[in-house]
């Protein structure tokens, strides 16, 4: 088998592999590995590109299903406990006050009147919007300093890094080495941001999920198939 990585734009990065026993073009979109396009040996890469270009509205319908399907969004109210690394949840009830929420000093802090209107499509969209503030707050103070600290002590090398508001990847590396994450990072433990960190990392030096990614992946993380399966547990835009 070969495989190999090519980035599409509003699609993102679509794994390629060649399969000798395969007989058919086959294009297979899943929750945790991404879009996959498995080809029988003789077909052209440029062929394979070709084919995905024509399922490309196909394919973005099948990630935005996998994206929304079974998994019911929070509510927000004074009964249900949420915090961030550095950031975590007050309610405070004023009685004939505007709904308002504020963030500052590791406090997303939530006034509002009435249990209706803090439990209404408005005020869980407020609270929503100053989550991801206090994540990408948190997000572009940590992980600069935490990306460089790591790519030191395994001896990688890496252009620039972006911190994004991705809508169904952890991160991804681009041909020239420019990092992207994903500010939601910020929900997962610790030891789980390093492994994608890590993970985008290994794409410096190798571009494709083959044998030698997961080999190196496998030696810096200490358990990348553990990680990996514990990465499931968790969703870019479910919380």
């Amino acid at each position: 088998m070969s495989d190999k990585s090519i980035h599409f734009e509003d699609i993102g990065t679509i794994l390629f592999v060649k399969n000798k026993k395969v007989k058919n073009l086959r294009i297979t979109v899943n929750r945790s590995k991404g879009v996959k396009v498995t080809m029988p040996w003789g077909i052209t890469y440029d062929y394979a590109y070709s084919f995905v270009e024509q399922k490309k509205d196909w394919i973005r319908k099948s990630i935005l299903k996998f994206e929304s399907a079974g998994t019911a969004k929070t509510l927000f109210n004074p009964g249900f406990d949420f915090s961030t690394r550095y950031h975590y949840i007050t309610y405070n009830q004023i009685p004939d006050a505007e709904l308002k929420v504020k963030v500052s000093k590791g406090v997303i802090a939530v006034s509002y009147p009435t249990e209706e209107v803090l439990c209404s499509a408005n005020g869980q969209e407020l609270i929503r919007k100053a989550i991801i503030f206090a994540l990408r707050k948190e997000a572009k103070h940590y992980f600069p300093l935490r990306v460089e600290i790591l790519a030191k002590k395994y001896g990688f090398s890496y252009n620039t890094l972006r911190v994004k508001d991705l809508k169904s990847r952890w991160g991804s590396c681009s041909s020239l080495n420019n990092i992207n994450l994903n500010l939601h990072l910020m929900r997962l433990p610790e030891h789980l941001s390093d492994y994608v960190i890590l993970h985008e990392l290994v794409h410096t030096i190798h571009k494709n999920h083959g044998k030698h990614f997961w080999q190196k992946l496998d030696q810096i993380s200490g358990n990348a198939k553990k990680y990996a399966q514990e990465m499931k547990n968790y969703y870019t835009q479910v919380f």
